[in-house]
């Protein structure tokens, strides 16, 4: 399975989740006894809620994590790149001397 394709199904099931979350908790409003809330509702709603919230924010930690992780690779490549290439100029400098 792609990255891609994985990405796209945790972020549909954490909205369908929150979706069902929510639509659960307001029949649980509409059933009798009318404005009372079962203890189990709210429990599977918070559940809902921790999962989405698990998704979003595990997914933005990686891909900042990734990121950083990322650019510092980059930057230490272009300055070994530099660095070589300074110590080369600096060998043809001096065999050109001699």
């Amino acid at each position: 399975m792609k990255s891609y394709t994985r990405t796209r199904i945790q972020y549909a099931t954490a909205v369908v989740m929150l979706a069902i979350g929510a639509a659960l908790s307001v029949a649980g409003f509409i059933v009798p006894p009318t404005g009372e809330i079962s203890d189990s509702v709210l429990w599977f709603f918070a559940q809902c809620l921790i999962y989405a919230g698990s998704i979003f924010g595990v997914s933005t930690y990686v891909h900042g994590k990734f990121t950083e992780l990322s650019r510092e690779l980059d930057r230490r490549i272009i300055a070994s790149r530099e660095k070589i290439h300074a110590s080369t100029e600096t060998d043809k400098a001096a065999s050109d001397a001699e």
